[in-house]
């Protein structure tokens, strides 16, 4: 059991853990010990998330989210298979909990009229500027 909330848990079921060789240091090790983790996450399926939290879970996984609708997460960082998968439940937990945020929507608003007429007269102002500086006329 993975605990995201109070009120939020994911299943064991939902959890699929591989492990295969890492790259990186480990000397004569790295050959022979599987310490790096690949978690998938069966999101799509998963009865504890609404539709919502999926489809922000979704945007957030971006290329870790596949076809089949499972967010795979690979954690290699340490030489500890045990610590991998920490960090790896820890990362989705995080993803999670970013989802469960709704964004707050966006109210429209209008400029103040000041500001209309500040910009307006800067406009103005500018374009005198500019206007005076076209070619001067040869009085003769």
């Amino acid at each position: 059991m993975l605990h995201i909330t109070p009120a939020i848990t994911i299943a064991d079921w939902e959890l699929t853990e591989t492990f295969m060789r890492a790259s990186g240091p480990g000397g004569q090790n790295v050959n022979k010990v599987s310490s790096a983790v690949e978690l998938r996450f069966e999101a799509e399926r998963s009865p504890n998330l609404s539709d919502p939290v999926k489809t922000r879970l979704k945007r957030l996984a971006g290329r870790r989210w596949t076809n089949e609708g499972a967010l795979v997460l690979q954690v290699d960082e340490t030489r500890s298979q045990l610590r991998n998968r920490e960090i790896a439940r820890e990362r989705l937990a995080d993803l999670i909990r970013q989802a469960l945020v709704a964004p707050k929507r966006r109210i429209a608003t209008k400029p103040t009229l000041g500001s209309q007429r500040r910009r307006l007269a800067a406009k103005a102002n500018r374009g005198a500027i500019k206007a005076g500086r076209g070619r001067i006329q040869d009085e003769e």
